[in-house]
């Protein structure tokens, strides 16, 4: 089910917080900016589970399968610097 309203921090950034993990490649870690843009659901119009191909939803499922974030859909599409990122809303800090 793809979210009604956007993401409450849309449009904002945050600090991301410990539970924010990334033992790949380094990027989604505590203490990065993160610019919220929307759930993803809303972005693309479906769960990214089904986004075969796409380069932020492979890295998160690779993140999730590695850390243990959820695979549920409550998850964010953002930037950190000029790359976009998912992030699942479990890893979301204070408004920076």
């Amino acid at each position: 089910m793809i979210h009604a309203e956007p993401h409450p921090l849309a449009g904002k950034t945050v600090t991301l917080n410990d539970n924010a993990k990334d033992p790949v490649r380094g990027i989604v870690m505590p203490g990065e900016q993160f610019r919220i843009e929307d759930y993803w659901d809303r972005l693309m119009g479906k769960s990214w589970g089904v986004c075969d191909g796409n380069p932020a939803a492979l890295q998160y499922a690779l993140r999730a399968g590695m850390t243990g974030l959820p695979v549920d859909d409550e998850v964010v599409y953002g930037k950190i610097g000029a790359f976009g990122h998912l992030v699942h809303v479990s890893e979301l800090g204070e408004v920076a």
